[in-house]
């Protein structure tokens, strides 16, 4: 009132007014300072731009966990979490794509603590790589309790988001360019994440087919009837309202899941009679989209129980008004639930007798994704230090083995802080001390393209014509086209006279994209059809391989890897890897190997 009397009684110009507005509050009234040489100008009320090394699709996510989060227990309730997981990953996404963007999957996720009521969410969500019209997803999630100053990680997860455009069309995305090493190792395992999704399905098929029929027992373990799994079946029906949903109208993929989350704990309360803490999600696909006023019905029952856990099926199917439409299938999920007593020690559980024909088909399938995901948090979810030399192959983690055969490849190229260390004609040797490993990278450039050199060093029964190294390898089983386990004997002897022999399994990638290499990847397995042998000291290696890179059309650059543990070292100078004192003439020998016989192959490519 008193501004606005002056200006009437011309106390005051209007102008010097406004300037006062525009200046004043902002704390000072001073003429502006004089702007240095190459200083940015900054934007009065916004925040400093981030470093430049920060990956511009980063989004940070901090939320506090109030009672309307929480359960009966003051914990954070799953479905909450994943809503915030679903949103910061949803939010990074559209940072890169720059239009909407839905969710199409997202990976296993194991919940590693519970939250509190008090404390507060730290999630951190970066696109690793985008393909075509989708992208993937990384998302870290951690807690920190504001009293204590604790940090402490819950989880990790990767989803997949799906890039739409005007009328719900597929957008294509630009290549997303890795800066740290960090992000250039996730860039470049993502494209093998993405081939693990997409032949999930065949790996549970394969392990029923060879799996041997399971006899239901009619007895629980404390001696009573089984609980018939009709009982723990659950229905619920949700109404999409707008705050539901996103800008365009789709149901958030979070929302469903949280749902999901819901209809499925009081399943599995129906079981066990208690309230159940869920540990873990099987990885799942969005079949399609849901729209405000779409009711979503969800379907939970307990699948099977084991000693410590059991797995819910849950489902989510939508309509509109009209009933008469057929339900659309939205989405299908198998959660993990345990029951922990006051010490937070896991319940045994009574067992489950499933429904005749479907029901037995889902307990059955419960048993093969328990051996799935227990060889998968095996063998990829445990850093590279803590996978042992030799796992096991099976049919229930054969596609995990691979996995980590080539991701362990594919990581170490992508480590910084290579040495050169030796440099002879057009071969060159790098080292790398990191922790308790020492790996090698030796490299050159050959004029065979990059596809024949692929084929030609990708089998290993042709090895011994290059590598003095190798007496033979057998080809023990022909996995499918990609992944081949072979026996290996080595020229080299031990101190009784006795040469080496490996199981190795040999893993081979195509590029994924302009800019990847040829890969073919080498680490030890254990077949139970070839033990080891008196006639041989069986021996192991962790990682190596080779990558290819295009240099030109003619041209390709060859680098060979290995990574050796301190117990692998005595055999560095004489071991199958072909790690040698006389590494060069070893790599010459592969030069004049692959430029006499890439036209053989050249032939036999065409005579197909």
């Amino acid at each position: 009132r008193c501004i606005l009397k002056m200006v009437k009684e011309n106390i005051v110009d209007p102008e010097e007014i406004l300037s006062f507005c525009c200046n004043g509050l902002q704390g000072s009234t001073s003429p502006p300072r004089a702007q240095e040489p190459g200083e940015r100008e900054e934007v009065p009320g916004t925040m400093a731009s981030p470093s430049p090394t920060r990956n511009p699709t980063e989004v940070q996510m901090s939320q506090l966990v109030l009672p309307c989060h929480t359960n009966h227990r003051g914990e954070l309730s799953t479905g909450q979490l994943l809503k915030w997981i679903d949103t910061a990953a949803c939010l990074s996404a559209e940072r890169h794509a720059g239009c909407p963007c839905v969710t199409a999957s997202m990976d296993d996720i194991y919940f590693e603590h519970t939250i509190s009521v008090g404390q507060v969410v730290n999630i951190k969500a970066k696109v690793n790589r985008a393909f075509n019209s989708s992208m993937e997803v990384g998302i870290q999630v951690s807690y920190e309790d504001l009293c204590s100053g604790k940090h402490c990680s819950i989880c990790k997860a990767y989803a997949t988001f799906v890039a739409q455009g005007p009328s719900g069309c597929k957008v294509k995305l630009k290549p997303l360019t890795p800066q740290t090493e960090e992000e250039k190792i996730e860039h470049s395992i993502a494209a093998e994440r993405r081939r693990m999704r997409l032949v999930h399905k065949d790996t549970l098929k394969d392990l029923l087919t060879h799996s041997a029929h399971e006899t239901v027992e009619l007895e629980t373990r404390d001696g009573s009837a089984a609980v018939p799994a009709e009982k723990t079946r659950v229905e619920s029906v949700e109404l999409v309202l707008p705050p539901h949903a996103n800008h365009q109208g789709n149901t958030f993929g979070g929302q469903i899941m949280a749902w999901m989350e819901n209809v499925a704990t009081i399943a599995a309360s129906r079981l066990c009679h208690a309230h159940p803490t869920l540990r873990a999600i099987e990885m799942f696909h969005f079949r399609g989209p849901s729209q405000v006023g779409d009711r979503l019905v969800l379907k939970a029952i307990v699948n099977n129980a084991f000693k410590n856990s059991m797995e819910v099926g849950v489902c989510a199917e939508a309509y509109g008004q009209e009933m008469s439409v057929s339900r659309r299938h939205i989405n299908s999920a198998f959660m993990t639930f345990v029951v922990l007593d006051q010490e937070g020690r896991p319940c045994t559980l009574p067992m489950v007798a499933p429904e005749p024909g479907d029901g037995e088909r889902r307990y059955k399938e419960a048993s093969a994704r328990k051996k799935i995901r227990l060889d998968r948090k095996y063998v990829v979810s445990c850093k590279q230090t803590e996978v042992p030399l030799s796992v096991p192959w099976d049919q229930s983690n054969q596609v995990y083995l691979s996995y980590n055969n080539v991701s362990a490849l594919k990581t170490l190229v992508a480590k910084a802080n290579w040495t050169l260390a030796r440099e002879k004609e057009k071969v060159r040797m790098y080292t790398l001390e990191e922790d308790k490993f020492l790996s090698f990278r030796i490299e050159m450039s050959v004029r065979i393209t990059a596809g024949q050199a692929f084929r030609l060093l990708s089998d290993l029964r042709r090895r011994h014509e290059w590598d003095s190294h190798y007496a033979s390898a057998e080809l023990v089983q022909q996995v499918d086209d990609d992944d081949m386990i072979y026996h290996v004997v080595s020229q080299t002897l031990n101190r009784e006279n006795k040469p080496q022999d490996f199981i190795i399994l040999a893993s081979r990638r195509k590029p994924c994209s302009k800019g990847d290499p040829y890969v073919v990847a080498f680490r030890s397995v254990t077949l139970p059809t070839h033990p080891a042998s008196a006639a041989f000291t069986r021996g192991e290696t962790l990682c190596s391989g080779f990558c290819i890179w295009p240099e030109s059309e003619e041209t390709s650059k060859v680098a060979y890897y290995n990574q050796a543990t301190p117990g692998y070292l005595n055999y560095v100078t004489t071991n199958v890897a072909g790690l040698s004192s006389n590494f060069c003439a070893t790599f010459e020998a592969c030069e004049k190997f692959l430029l006499k016989n890439k036209e053989d192959l050249i032939m036999r490519l065409q005579d197909l």
